[in-house]
């Protein structure tokens, strides 16, 4: 697992940006089936995680897509609390979403609960850090379907806060 990759070279020509537009970034992810119905997935050359359907040696892609959903959104999150001089000492996303019970079984709605420690931390800053990670920075958020309902909820120091709407349909 610990592995890299084997390099597939898959130049493509993109079309120049006009003038003052920023140009995408492209991005290579490799799957290589390691039998049954795990696959080893990377970029060319770098570092490799098992994705497992049957979840016996690594998480199954829907499990994983929600881990990433997690971790770009506690990566905005801690980015924004150093920023205002007020570091977080540990941070922890749980995601609970629902599924679809029949084919295609994609996920419904994400409830994410970020539980957040570390001193002079103030809960209206902790809230935009979370809003702006979902509003405008976390690309995983942002490339799931516009339906797909994603709700948080801060815990800071031990004290819960209520649950955020922060895309799809509002609470009732």
């Amino acid at each position: 697992m610990g592995r890299p990759m084997t390099i597939v070279g898959t130049e493509r020509e993109s079309s120049a940006p006009e003038l003052g537009e920023a140009r995408p970034t492209s991005t290579t992810v490799h799957a290589t089936w390691r039998g049954d119905r795990r696959y080893e997935i990377g970029r060319p050359g770098g570092p490799a995680v098992i994705i497992d359907a049957a979840g016996r040696e690594g998480l199954g892609p829907v499990d994983t897509m929600l881990g990433a959903l997690a971790a770009c959104s506690a990566i905005d999150v801690l980015d924004y609390l150093a920023k205002r001089r007020t570091p977080a000492t540990r941070l922890d996303v749980r995601v609970d979403a629902e599924r679809r019970p029949t084919a295609p079984r994609r996920v419904l709605q994400a409830r994410l609960e970020f539980a957040i420690d570390g001193e002079g931390i103030d809960v209206a800053h902790a809230e935009r850090a979370i809003a702006l990670s979902f509003q405008t920075y976390c690309s995983i958020s942002h490339t799931l379907a516009p339906d797909v309902r994603l709700e948080s909820r801060l815990v800071l120091n031990g004290e819960e806060r209520p649950a955020v709407v922060q895309r799809g349909e509002e609470v009732a």
